[in-house]
C-alpha cells in the first residue's frame, strides 16, 4: 500500500465520486478508478460500492478512510520534522484551494506569503467550505478558503476577502437566455441545479432563502465545476454562479433586484505556530488583500 493510493482513496471518499475526485486530484479518471481496484485487491475487500450517481463508503472503507487521514498527517509531519533535523526545512504554508473561488484569490495570498516570509513555499489542498473546516482541524493546512456565512469553532477565526456577485446561469438555447437580466419570477417553476448543500451548509441554505420557494429543488447536485456540464444535459433546468462560468454554450444573466453574492473569507487557527501564516496575518495582514481584491 502506497501513500499515494490513500490520497487517491480519501480524495474518492470525501467526495464521493470519481469524477470529482479525479478532478481535485489532477489525474484521470480511468487512472484513479484503477489505482482504487489495485488497493481493494491488496486489502482483500471493497471499499467502496459504485452505483451511477457516484460511490459510497462500505464499512470497510469508512475505517481506511479515518485511518488514512492520520496516516497522511503522520506522514506529513515526519517528512517536515525529519528535513527539520536535517537543516533542510523551508517555511512552507498549506493553503487550502476552495473549489470555484477566483484564480487570483489563491495567487494573492500566495504572493503576500512570499513577501512577508521571502523563501517561504504554498502548497494547495483542494476542497469544499466544509473540507477547509475539516482540515484546518486535522492539521492538514494551515490557511482556508471558504464562503461565507459559516459558524467557526472556537479556535479558528476568519478574515472576509471579497464578494463575488452571482447570477443565473441558463444554456444558450434555453427561453430566458435571451434577456439582458432576470427577475425571481422569471424563474418560478424553474429546476435548480446546485451544489451539494453538504459543501457549504449555511451558504447554502443562505442563497436558497434568498432566492425563494418559486424555484424547483433538483434532484441531482454538482460541484462548482461540474455545474456547467449539468446544464447542458437538463437544458431546462439553471444553476447560480458568477460571471466567470459563461462559455458559448452558457450564459449568465444578472439577477435584477435581488442580487445574489458569494462571500469568500480566509480562516485559519488562532494556536497556529506556523511562522509564514503568522506574518501573514500581523497587522494590517489579509486587510491588505481585501482592498486590493475586486471581483466582478
Amino acid at each position: 500500500m502506497e501513500l499515494r493510493q490513500l490520497r487517491y482513496f480519501v480524495g474518492v471518499a470525501e467526495e464521493l465520486h470519481f469524477g470529482k475526485a479525479a478532478e481535485r486530484l489532477y489525474i484521470s479518471t480511468p487512472t484513479l478508478s484503477q489505482q482504487i481496484k489495485q488497493l481493494e485487491r491488496e486489502i482483500g475487500t471493497a471499499l467502496l460500492i459504485r452505483h451511477s450517481r457516484g460511490v459510497e463508503l462500505t464499512p470497510a472503507g469508512q475505517v481506511l478512510l479515518a485511518r488514512a487521514r492520520e496516516t497522511l498527517q503522520a506522514a506529513g509531519l515526519a517528512l517536515k520534522d525529519t528535513r527539520r533535523a536535517a537543516g533542510l526545512d523551508v517555511p512552507v504554508l498549506r493553503l487550502g484551494l476552495l473549489n470555484g473561488i477566483p484564480g487570483h484569490l489563491p495567487a494573492a495570498l500566495e504572493q503576500l506569503a512570499t513577501e512577508r516570509f521571502p523563501n517561504s513555499t504554498v502548497t494547495l489542498e483542494a476542497g469544499t467550505t466544509t473540507d477547509q473546516l475539516r482540515m484546518l482541524d486535522a492539521g492538514e493546512i494551515d490557511l482556508g478558503l471558504v464562503r461565507t456565512p459559516l459558524t467557526l469553532p472556537p479556535a479558528i477565526t476568519s478574515e472576509h476577502l471579497a464578494d463575488e456577485e452571482l447570477g443565473v446561469l441558463l444554456t444558450a438555447t434555453h427561453p430566458l437566455a435571451a434577456a439582458s437580466e432576470l427577475t425571481l419570477d422569471d424563474l418560478t417553476g424553474l429546476e435548480l441545479i446546485w451544489i451539494p448543500r453538504a459543501a457549504a451548509p449555511e451558504f447554502y441554505d443562505d442563497t436558497i432563502r434568498r432566492i425563494g420557494n418559486g424555484v424547483r429543488l433538483s434532484d441531482i447536485s454538482m460541484s462548482h465545476s461540474q455545474l456547467r456540464s449539468a446544464l447542458l444535459v437538463r437544458r431546462d433546468a439553471f444553476s447560480l454562479g458568477s460571471r466567470r462560468a459563461a462559455t458559448p454554450d452558457i450564459v449568465w444573466r444578472p439577477l435584477a433586484g435581488r442580487p445574489l453574492v458569494a462571500r469568500y473569507a480566509a480562516v485559519w487557527r488562532t494556536d497556529s505556530h506556523n511562522p509564514v501564516l503568522q506574518a501573514m496575518v500581523v497587522s494590517p495582514g489579509l486587510t491588505i488583500l481585501r482592498q486590493q481584491v475586486v471581483v466582478d
